[in-house]
This record gives C-alpha cells, structure tokens and sequence, in this order.
C-alpha cells in the first residue's frame, strides 16, 4: 500500500495520499493547501491522482481542492458540506467562503460505495464539526480517515456556527461501532486506531 501525508501548513492540516499496491492512481484526501506541492509528492511516486474526496468543506481541509483537481479529477463532498463552494450566506463556520471552485464536484451518501485507487471506500456521513462531514472507512479493515471528528486524543470542534454538538456525540459513537484494531487517520496530528482513542481518549472514555 502507498501511503503519504502532506501536513506542513498553519493548521497543520493533513493531506493523505492513498493507493493500493500495484495501483498507479491514488486518492487524495483533503488538500487544503499547496496542490503543486501534493501534485509533486504523486508524481515522485509514480502516482496520478483518481479522486479528491474530502472529509469536510472547511478551507484548510478543501480550499486547494478545486485548484489541485484541475480539469480531469473529480472532488467529492457530502451535500451538506456543498454550499460551501457556491453559498458564502448559508455556508458560516468562521473561515473564508466560498471556496475555490472544483470543475468537477460530485457528491455522495451515506454508506455509499466509492471505488479508487485499487480499493472500496465507504463513506460514513458524522455530523457535527460540519453539516456534511464524513469518515471514509477503506478496504473494510485497512483504515479509517475520520478528518475533524477524532484526533488522537482528542475530537473535532463543535462549535462553529454551523455545527452541531447533538449530532457530534452521535457520530462520535457511530466511530466507536468500528474494529478496536481499525487504523485511524486524523485529519490533524498523528494516526492512531479505534481501540486506542476508546481506552484512553478522555472525549470518548465511557461513551456509550
């Protein structure tokens, strides 16, 4: 399996870069920031880019999204998460709007099936930081992006204006419904796995 990560921005934003083995396309997820940069890190690895999914529409996770993808790849967001490329006033959670355009911008579901890189990504629509933000669960067991909704030690915010912390406790125990051995990706700081954010995560210690 290829795997990189690009996070040397102000947010310390992490932009992974996924392929399967024996792929030479790979998914990018959530370029915020210097896509020259994340194009470079692809092509070093003798990797094209198939899709840009992004766990969230904030700008440090999304607004190099619409400029990476150019014209030939597709960026994908939850429907909630859209407005934020075409409706500054319905879209406030306290950054720059709207963001870059994407020429290609698709949208998907909850549990839906998405296809890339030599693997099946299922999208998992959690609530809360954002209106559409997602975790996007890999190969059944290989590993989980969970973007802003958990880091290692710690969760996402949930008090942006457009977010919502009801719904944020619930997506925080649809996390914990996957494999304790489940390898996590955060969209900032280091990975970690399920099992280690449910022992010792004092956000998620007890939550049921």
């Amino acid at each position: 399996m290829y795997l990189d990560v690009f996070d040397r921005n102000p947010y310390g934003t992490n932009c992974w870069l996924l392929a399967a083995d024996g792929s030479d396309r790979a998914v990018v997820v959530d370029p915020g920031f210097e896509p020259a940069t994340v194009r470079a890190a692809l092509e070093a690895a003798g990797k094209t880019p198939a899709a840009v999914l992004l766990t969230h529409a904030h700008g440090d996770h999304a607004e190099a999204a619409g400029e990476f993808a150019g014209d030939d790849v597709p960026v994908y967001v939850h429907p909630a998460d859209a407005v934020a490329y075409d409706d500054p006033d319905a879209w406030r959670p306290g950054f720059p709007n709207p963001l870059t355009p994407a020429k290609d911008l698709r949208t998907f579901e909850d549990g839906e099936v998405l296809r890339f890189a030599g693997f099946e990504i299922v999208a998992i629509h959690t609530p809360g930081h954002t209106p559409g933000s997602c975790c996007f669960r890999v190969g059944g067991d290989v590993l989980v992006f969970s973007g802003d909704l958990v880091f290692a030690g710690a969760i996402g915010r949930s008090d942006f204006s457009n977010s919502d912390p009801d719904a944020m406790m619930t997506s925080l125990r649809r996390f914990l419904e996957l494999p304790d051995g489940l390898r996590t990706l955060p969209g900032h700081g280091p990975e970690t796995t399920v099992g280690r954010e449910r022992a010792s995560n004092p956000f998620l210690v007890g939550l049921r």
